[in-house]
């Protein structure tokens, strides 16, 4: 892969990020209730962080499998995504960021799938591995919050 390639690629991550972090900052402007205003704030905050990281992943010109792979549980693929609204409940915010990020996930391992370049393979099949980190995080909160009787 030439280095112009190698930073369409990342660029493309970067800017997935910027648009996630945009959503959950609306997100966390739109809703009513505190606990998820909060929320979506973090989820922001931690978009911009994975910017950052991409961006110097990008200056670096190497990815060298910088994340790990997560097991995927498929929390997401069992819930529908729900709407952003004002009166979310907590279950419902968490699930549509987790349907978010499980859509950045399977969109990456599909560009991985149709790659045959094997330097972009694998560059998309990390940055899903970064995804199915970010999924996997709310997949926690999701069981946490959709199913108190467990705590």
């Amino acid at each position: 892969m030439n280095e112009a390639e190698y930073r369409e690629v990342v660029a493309m991550a970067i800017q997935n990020e910027i648009d996630a972090k945009t959503f959950y900052e609306e997100a966390s402007r739109r809703v009513d209730d505190d606990y998820l205003k909060q929320m979506f704030a973090e989820f922001a905050v931690e978009e911009g962080k994975h910017r950052t990281i991409l961006e110097n992943i990008q200056a670096s010109k190497s990815l060298g499998a910088y994340f790990r792979q997560e097991t995927d549980y498929k929390v997401a693929e069992t819930v529908d995504k729900p709407a952003l609204s004002f009166d979310m409940k907590p279950a419902d915010a968490v699930a549509l960021a987790m349907k978010n990020e499980e859509e950045a996930m399977v969109q990456y391992t599909r560009m991985a799938d149709d790659c045959e370049d094997p330097d972009k393979k694998a560059i998309f099949l990390d940055l899903a591995a970064m995804e199915r980190g970010h999924k996997n995080r709310m997949e926690q909160a999701f069981v946490d919050i959709g199913f108190p009787e467990v705590w």
